[in-house]
């Protein structure tokens, strides 16, 4: 998605050869005319595999997954990765290791939101190690639910997410893939998706 690339060569910031500062327009401060744009990409993409639900991990996946899920006409599910006092019961867990903060952590979604019924699309803002999806598909799965498809805004190819995720026969579709961030230059991939 030429908007995305765009965005990521003038306002992103390389901190290293593996981690990209993206917090001007993704997740600490946020582009509303992007994440629209990026929605209405996402539903286009995957609008005739039957979705009922789209799904992300708290919060830096809230803002693109809720644009998804207006343009789809779905509702989103916000996997939480700590459970609140109120919401403690009626859980699937999983445990969900963070490329980004070098730390583990548990992954929930209310057993009420998600059925066998379901086709779940999930949003995430980086693929990196796989790990946020897979255990984002976990929990999809724990509720007896399929997973449509996995949409992400910004793939790093060179880490193995995508070969994880495909390895599972699950289908990505990433925005924006990056090839190299070596000295500090964004090289992007071609897309075949």
């Amino acid at each position: 998605m030429k908007l995305l690339e765009d965005k990521i060569l003038n306002e992103s910031v390389v901190l290293n050869d593996e981690i990209l500062k993206v917090d001007g327009f993704i997740n600490h401060q946020v582009d509303p005319k992007l994440m629209k744009e990026i929605g209405e990409e996402f539903a286009e993409y995957f609008k005739d595999r039957g979705i009922t639900k789209v799904a992300t991990i708290e919060s830096s996946g809230i803002s693109p997954a809720l644009m998804t899920a207006l343009a789809l006409g779905v509702p989103l599910i916000i996997m939480k990765k700590s459970p609140s006092n109120v919401m403690k019961t009626d859980l699937f867990h999983t445990e969900v290791v963070s490329f980004t903060k070098g730390s583990s952590y548990e992954l929930t979604v209310s057993k009420s939101h998600i059925s066998e019924n379901d086709h779940v699309l999930i949003i995430d803002d980086f693929l990196a190690n796989g790990e946020a999806s897979t255990g984002a598909i976990r929990l999809v799965r724990k509720g007896n639910a399929t997973i449509a498809g996995v949409g992400i805004l910004i793939e790093k190819s060179f880490q193995a997410g995508r070969n994880k995720l495909n390895e599972a026969m699950i289908e990505v579709y990433s925005l924006a893939r990056i090839e190299s961030l070596k000295g500090g230059i964004i090289q992007f991939k071609k897309q075949e998706n």
